[in-house]
């Protein structure tokens, strides 16, 4: 029962209007970014750490925005190798062929 609070207070954490609202965020900036040919998900997150760091933000709605920044370039990369036939990223590059 001790694993189910635990979970519990995870999720009170995480679903707060500031952490969904830095989700939403996170995840538009890394669909812009991904969709800039040569921009991968590692150059997203690098771009946007000093804007973390010059937000002040706690440590949890921090990674809330750089990993939505780094789920949203995944799936930006795959735009551009979609419509431009130029992968994004590397793991885009099979996504050229396929269309």
């Amino acid at each position: 029962m001790d694993a189910l609070s635990h979970l519990y207070d995870g999720f009170a954490i995480a679903l707060t209007w500031q952490n969904l609202g830095l989700a939403l965020i996170g995840c538009l900036l890394g669909t812009m970014i991904g969709a800039l040919p040569g921009l991968g998900p590692a150059n997203g997150v690098a771009i946007l750490i000093p804007l973390a760091f010059s937000l002040g933000l706690p440590a949890t709605p921090a990674l809330i925005l750089l990993t939505s920044v780094y789920y949203g370039a995944m799936y930006g990369g795959r735009i551009s190798s979609i419509l431009l036939n130029i992968p994004g990223d590397e793991p885009a590059l099979m996504t050229t062929l396929d269309g």
